[in-house]
């Protein structure tokens, strides 16, 4: 099993859930968060004074699948997810040892 976490910009959310849901996965966290990359954030103009605004809104995404469901998740969220502009975000995968259902007891890719 994976664990695939997304930071994606919170426009495209729609998009990529649409497209998660055509891969096949059945459910995402999905969590509002703030951060920068290589953007380093950006300058705006508020009633006339000019400030830096240092964290940017992502969103970040959640996903728990079984191994032979990461490379369409990867390409979903990819494909979703790109604007080709500074900024898209980025997606992670990490191992996961153990997923349990706690309303079951269900383990393993059961309980995904």
């Amino acid at each position: 099993m994976k664990l695939v976490t997304a930071i994606i910009k919170p426009f495209k959310l729609d998009a990529v859930r649409d497209a998660l849901a055509e891969a096949g996965v059945s459910g995402i966290t999905v969590s509002e968060v703030k951060g920068f990359g290589r953007q380093k954030g950006h300058t705006e103009l508020y009633r006339g004074a000019e400030y830096v605004v240092d964290f940017l809104p992502k969103t970040m995404l959640q996903i728990a699948v079984d191994d032979s469901q990461v490379d369409g998740v990867l390409e979903a969220i990819g494909s979703a997810a790109q604007s080709g502009k500074i900024g898209d975000g980025k997606i992670f995968v990490a191992n996961l040892e153990q997923a349990i259902r706690i309303r079951t007891g269900e383990t393993g890719t059961a309980a995904i």
